[in-house]
């Protein structure tokens, strides 16, 4: 019987200790959000460069392949 009564307070402290390392840690990942954006424009760019570079090509290879398909 007393595992019962003591089960809500285990689970109390657990949430209590979870919300505060959730605290603890949430003002920490706040500050990163630049470099995020960072990255994923530098990822855009780049993307947008490889297909301009490789656009022709890729549409060539392409349409190759697809007059290759019997129907």
């Amino acid at each position: 019987m007393k595992i019962l009564t003591s089960a809500p307070r285990i689970a109390l402290l657990f949430l209590a200790a979870t919300a505060a390392l959730f605290r603890a840690t949430e003002d920490r990942e706040r500050g990163d959000v630049p470099g995020w954006v960072m990255i994923t424009l530098m990822s855009a760019v780049l993307v947008a460069a490889l297909l301009a570079i490789a656009g022709p090509a890729l549409e060539g290879l392409f349409n190759q392949a697809i007059d290759q398909v019997s129907p």
